[in-house]
């Protein structure tokens, strides 16, 4: 299989589209994340883009403030929707095919997520945004992430981080730390590495989908990440 065939899930943090201000969204950065997957796109990329919500609202923070944990929920995906839209404004601005899908109906603001309608689009080479987690609360959005992986028979799932790959210990801390060029599900497990929480590593390894975990901020990583071959720790089943 080429990698323009390789069908992706590419996880995103919110705080991709803030820069340097690490809040908001950035109009530089929105238009220069917009440009590599615009590029991607033309040349084959088939995937779906989940981004989270940390860069507006943190659901968990809120929680952990008082307020009540539904609640926070629903406004952190709340919150990527918001992420979801600019985003497509921008790839739509730069020339791109993108369609904006929500996990609950949104009126005129994204269509409602079924599954075989994205998967549709992303075999006629569309980008697709799936906004608003899996619709439901106590979801993270690498469980969401997950979810939609699976469920989309998705080769891979990438996740972009601040680090370029998996360590055995948080190496803005340790100058010793250890990176994996590979590893396995299990083994992250056993090791507690926290890359992605439990309910997302459980439902990659069930499914047999591979994860790839690389660091997003390096030149065209999201251009190549989209098309299946950037550099990075694999995760194996």
């Amino acid at each position: 299989m080429s990698n323009n065939e390789v069908r992706v899930v590419l996880k995103l943090s919110g705080e991709v589209l803030a820069g340097e201000a690490g809040s908001g969204i950035d109009p530089a950065t929105l238009s220069a994340t917009a440009s590599q997957l615009v590029r991607a796109q033309k040349d084959g990329a088939k995937a779906a883009l989940i981004l989270g919500g940390g860069n507006i609202f943190r659901g968990l923070s809120a929680a952990a403030g008082g307020m009540d944990r539904v609640t926070g929920d629903e406004m952190g995906m709340l919150a990527t929707v918001i992420n979801g839209l600019a985003l497509k404004d921008a790839i739509l601005r730069a020339g791109g095919d993108v369609q904006l899908f929500t996990a609950r109906p949104l009126g005129p603001i994204g269509k409602p997520y079924i599954r075989d309608d994205v998967k549709k689009a992303m075999d006629a080479g569309t980008l697709v945004i799936l906004a608003g987690g899996t619709g439901n609360p106590f979801f993270s959005t690498d469980s969401g992430a997950a979810l939609r992986a699976a469920e989309l028979n998705c080769d891979l799932f990438l996740k972009g981080t601040k680090v370029d790959g998996v360590y055995d210990k948080d190496p803005a801390k340790h100058s010793d730390a250890k990176r994996y060029d590979s590893i396995s599900f299990d083994e992250m497990i056993e090791q507690k590495l926290g890359v992605m929480d439990l309910t997302a590593t459980l439902l990659l390894s069930e499914n047999n989908v591979s994860a790839l975990v690389y660091k997003m901020t390096a030149p065209d990583a999201i251009y190549n990440a989209a098309l299946g071959k950037c550099d990075g720790t694999r995760i194996h089943p």
